[in-house]
């Protein structure tokens, strides 16, 4: 069924239903989906760069950062991302809001622990094509998510490193529904497939003094390749198309297809910042990942090739007077950043690119340094050359970055 595509789509269909997915990008149709962005609202609004880390903020990027705080953090995120999805003949629209992160760290001596969930790839499309009369419906939903827990030490004061370990659970469907002009009945094929499987990352993060008011940082993270087990199922059917275009069911059976071990890339990300303390930094990052071990589950595309991904990111904060008393705003945060990136997704030999731009805020609210996180993105994925596909996007994203303490002794009670 799926063994050739026609490039060129003709008709792009804005999907609203698929927001649990968090992306209605036809790119999202191939591998196990869109890579979604590892980290908190603070490191998207800066490009997506995870060197600097404080004792107030989580760092979920890089597990050697847990090691710097020093007050319980609670962090939560969410974006809704608006886009414009486009070939050379037409476009639509879309929207999807998606839940980013949830995790929780804790500060113990010169260990930090840290633990949470976070969506790895999102599946949702749905797009047509049409040939001779035959149409042919592609939809797609689902993705992986990452439950992990984080472990760090700070060997010392300059110096941590980390360990995280992930559980990496989820479920892609696919269905792919054909009708002829003029023919009552057609045919519909739905595979499904369920992931799941371990993996781990490793991290270092360097901080030193280069003069009395400089500091420089670095850091580096290693995820060695792993696989995920994937359960693949198939079903044909076929139905009968009604006058008023629904279908009724005629018949269904089930197509046996074997298991697969679905390969997790590898990638490794080195950073280098300088900036001063509680005033500002600038930093930049290159990653590299495998994707070229990537393959779809339980089907083969002929003309689809995975190449390595690399990505470059570039941002930092600047803060007007972090110890401000009559004037709230010299204390807000002001980050920014841009990033650009290969996919590693080649169609018909084209390689897929993307590159954004973003900026945002960080908000004080209540004590213990809690703040709120407030950032936006503009950016694009694709071309509508060749044939291709170009996705224009605006992000929003909120973070809360929540800190308590626990275990304080009390002298008064």
């Amino acid at each position: 069924m799926l063994k050739r595509i026609t490039v060129v789509v003709l008709l792009l269909i804005a999907v609203t239903g698929h927001a649990q997915e968090g992306t209605v990008s036809p790119y999202s149709f191939y591998g196990i989906g869109t890579l979604k962005f590892k980290g908190t609202a603070e490191n998207r609004a800066m490009g997506g760069i995870s060197i600097y880390s404080d004792s107030i903020h989580m760092n979920i990027q890089n597990p050697a950062g847990v090691a710097g705080l020093r007050l319980v953090n609670y962090t939560a995120g969410i974006s809704h991302k608006y886009e414009t999805i486009k070939t050379e003949a037409e476009s639509q629209k879309a929207s999807t809001t998606s839940i980013d992160y949830l995790a929780l760290g804790i500060p113990m001596g010169k260990f930090g622990a840290s633990f949470g969930l976070i969506p790895y790839t999102a599946v949702g499309y749905n797009l047509m094509t049409e040939d001779a009369g035959i149409s042919t419906t592609y939809t797609g939903r689902g993705g992986v998510n990452k439950a992990f827990f984080a472990l760090a030490y700070q060997i010392t004061p300059e110096f941590s490193i980390g360990v995280d370990a992930n559980y990496n659970f989820g479920n892609i469907e696919n269905t792919a529904e054909r009708r002829e002009e003029d023919i009552q009945y057609g045919t519909e094929e739905y595979n499904k497939s369920d992931l799941l499987g371990f993996n781990f990352n490793i991290g270092a993060q360097y901080k030193t003094n280069v003069s009395e008011r400089l500091s420089l940082f670095a850091s580096a993270t290693y995820t060695p390749e792993t696989n995920l087990t994937s359960e693949n199922s198939r079903t044909i059917s076929s139905f009968l198309v009604l006058p008023s275009g629904s279908t009724t069911p005629i018949d269904e059976r089930e197509i046996q297809v074997p298991d697969t071990e679905f390969t997790f890339p590898s990638q490794y990300t080195l950073g280098l910042g300088l900036g001063e303390e509680k005033k500002w930094f600038v930093g930049g990052e290159y990653t590299n990942v495998t994707t070229s071990n990537l393959r779809n589950r339980s089907f083969d595309i002929d003309f689809v090739t995975f190449t390595d991904a690399s990505k470059v990111r570039v941002g930092g904060f600047y803060i007007p007077n972090y110890n401000s008393i009559g004037n709230y705003w010299n204390r807000v945060v002001y980050r920014g950043g841009v990033r650009f990136e290969d996919t590693g997704i080649s169609v018909n030999g084209e390689g897929i690119n993307e590159f954004g731009i973003s900026f945002g805020v960080g908000l004080p609210v209540g004590r213990l340094f809690s703040n709120i996180n407030i950032g936006f993105e503009v950016g694009r994925r694709g071309t509508t050359d060749f044939g291709l596909v170009q996705e224009n996007f605006f992000n929003t994203f909120i973070g809360l970055s929540l800190n308590d303490r626990w275990f304080e002794k009390r002298y008064y009670d």
